[in-house]
């Protein structure tokens, strides 16, 4: 059974992948390993060790801690509290390609459409 941490791990492998549109193919010649190596690590079957997780970082553009945002340390659990965001959002696949997409919007549309999203969110 994979360890709570190591899932968490995955999944941020798996949310920065998409945001940045990469493939796990890309990723792994970036790193030197078959993308099945990337599969396994993404769903938390594998466990990345420090130095592979730091070539992951480096060929994504983020820092090592990335990995472990949303984990309380010395926590069994993930911590979620004042956050109306799902746990589970990191494996919708939909809701990344919404983040994906949005990011591509020149920035003052996005603001314009941020606006929208807040005042139907405030509506609902």
């Amino acid at each position: 059974m994979a360890h709570m941490v190591d899932v968490h791990v995955g999944k941020r492998i798996r949310q920065r992948r998409w945001l940045i549109g990469m493939t796990q193919q890309k990723l792994a010649d970036l790193v030197g390993i078959k993308f099945q190596q990337i599969q396994k690590y993404e769903t938390g079957a594998n466990r990345v060790s420090a130095s592979r997780l730091w070539d992951i970082g480096d060929a994504m553009g983020v820092p090592v801690a990335f990995f472990f945002e949303g984990v309380k340390e010395g926590a069994s659990r993930f911590d979620h509290t004042g956050s109306d965001v799902p746990p589970d959002m990191l494996g919708d696949k939909e809701a990344m390609e919404l983040v994906r997409t949005y990011y591509a919007i020149p920035e003052n549309q996005r603001r314009r459409l941020f606006e929208l999203a807040r005042v139907l969110s405030d509506v609902a």
